[in-house]
């Protein structure tokens, strides 16, 4: 007679998820996109938030792309990843920054 070992049950659906492992081997460059209009000071503004995460950010690595009709601009920073808490404390500030629409 064999005994099956039971289903393990699922999460609790207040449960919050298991933390997985990152992906990312720290510290290690990063490469963020940052999305707004296109304003006076908005490349500052990335720049300023970026410097705060990571002393060492070198803003002549900033690369920028206009949209097609000029109205919106992307600004792609590389920051020295060096935790997740950095990168999610990162994300948080500039996304909720006036200026910036979308960041990927």
């Amino acid at each position: 007679m064999t005994s099956a070992l039971p289903p393990n049950p699922p999460p609790a659906p207040d449960a919050p998820a298991p933390r997985q492992e990152s992906l990312i081997e720290y510290p290690s460059p990063f490469p963020i996109k940052v999305m707004g209009i296109k304003v006076d000071g908005m490349v500052h503004a990335i720049t300023h938030i970026a410097h705060q995460f990571d002393p060492t950010f070198d803003a002549s690595t900033i690369e920028l792309r206009e949209s097609k009709g000029g109205k919106y601009i992307g600004v792609t920073i590389t920051v020295t990843a060096t935790s997740r808490e950095q990168l999610d404390e990162l994300y948080r500030t500039l996304s909720t920054h006036p200026m910036v629409k979308v960041v990927l």
